[in-house]
């Protein structure tokens, strides 16, 4: 560690804070404060200047580890968290996601005992904070006037983030992500607008707006010999209307593109609207050529049902479960099941959101067939796709060797 840190431990066990105190000192940390459950660490903080670093158990009388998380949160106490617990993995994980959702930076949560390697790796992932930062800011929503006036002036743009092969590291196709250059306001992300395209019936047009600049793109990258799939996101009012998957298919046909060539992803929600709609609109594209893909699968609530009644091609593995598989042995469960259904049902599996090499090697290991996340590739123009696969052929090809 570059600096010394104060930390403050929360565990009502005597012989338990004692020997993490122990071990922080051995790591060159200043303990700076104890206490046996929240509501005396709370007192204790009001008195006291702020540690870098709290390292809470979770199972204690009177204030557990959970509501005093939950306490600093609501009173935005800068603090990063270390979570130490005996409970199972899958509860000690749930806490983690919990201090994430509340912005609160979380460093690692360790499954009793703990030891000096366990602590010294959470710590390595410290980084200074302040109040400022550590408080949430509300996102800016864009009003349906000016996402008209922006589709008039064609201000959205298309980003594309690469599918790689896990067995060669070839790239095998894109998904199309779109942003908004706001001429004000800079680059604006879809969850800042795409909501309120679809309260006030713009969906449709928007989603033709990135299908053009998709399949411009497509078109560009085939004609000099780059022929990857192109995948684009589709809205539940889309699929309900019922000459949709005729528009699509007229549009791809201008391009002279074939069919097999755009996937088009559907969150699991998207066809719990008009349900025969949707789904006569998915079998014509399907029927058609169009490869279909069920995103963020396992988030929904009837991911069976939606497998067993939609032709899809692909079945997309939500970040949820792939970030942090490696040490998390209830996602490598739930990860091991997706793609054994994706083999069974003969569809593509695509993790998404991989971001770690360790992550990567346990989807190697359960077979997965395409990655896609900020380890492999971050989202970007597509004019900017061909360069970056030119100076990282090598790197992809040694990422995703398979262990000797």
């Amino acid at each position: 560690m570059p600096f010394e840190l104060n930390v403050f431990i929360v565990e009502d066990s005597l012989i338990q804070r004692m020997h993490a105190a122990a071990i922080c000192t051995e790591l060159g940390l200043h303990v700076m404060g104890e206490a046996s459950d929240g509501n005396e660490a709370l007192l204790l903080l009001q008195n006291s200047p702020l540690p870098d670093v709290m390292l809470i158990d979770l199972e204690m009388p009177g204030m557990d580890g959970i509501e005093l998380i939950q306490e600093l949160a609501h009173r935005a106490i800068p603090v990063s968290v270390i979570v130490s617990s005996a409970k199972e993995d899958a509860l000690i994980s749930s806490v983690e996601t919990m201090l994430k959702a509340y912005g609160l930076p979380v460093l690692g949560a360790i499954k009793k005992p703990l030891t000096l390697p366990l602590l010294s790796k959470a710590l390595d992932h410290f980084k200074p904070i302040t109040k400022e930062n550590l408080q949430t800011r509300p996102e800016v929503v864009m009003a349906a006037s000016e996402i008209t006036k922006a589709l008039i002036e064609h201000q959205f743009v298309a980003y594309f983030q690469p599918k790689i092969s896990i067995k060669t590291g070839v790239i095998k196709g894109v998904e199309t992500l779109i942003r908004w250059q706001h001429p004000e306001k800079g680059l604006v992300m879809p969850s800042q607008f795409i909501s309120i395209a679809e309260e006030y019936g713009l969906i449709n047009e928007l989603t033709m707006e990135i299908l053009d600049l998709a399949l411009q793109q497509c078109r560009h990258w085939h004609e000099r010999g780059l022929k990857i799939t192109v995948a684009i996101n589709l809205s539940m009012l889309s699929l309900s209307n019922s000459t949709f998957a005729e528009h699509i298919a007229q549009k791809v046909a201008s391009y002279a593109i074939d069919p097999s060539f755009i996937v088009l992803e559907i969150t699991e929600t998207a066809v719990m609207g008009d349900v025969g709609n949707a789904l006569g609109t998915l079998a014509r594209l399907r029927l058609k050529g169009f490869g279909l893909s069920i995103d963020d699968y396992g988030t929904g609530f009837s991911s069976m049902q939606q497998l067993s009644r939609i032709p899809f091609t692909e079945l997309k593995l939500d970040r949820s479960f792939v970030d942090g598989a490696h040490a998390k042995p209830h996602l490598r469960a739930i990860l091991a099941s997706a793609i054994e259904i994706a083999k069974k049902l003969e569809l593509r599996s695509v993790a998404e959101g991989v971001e770690s090499v360790e992550d990567l090697v346990v989807l190697q290991e359960l077979g997965c067939d395409i990655v896609q996340g900020y380890l492999t590739a971050k989202p970007m123009p597509g004019d900017e796709v061909v360069p970056w696969l030119k100076s990282n052929n090598q790197r992809l090809r040694e990422l995703c060797k398979p262990a000797s």
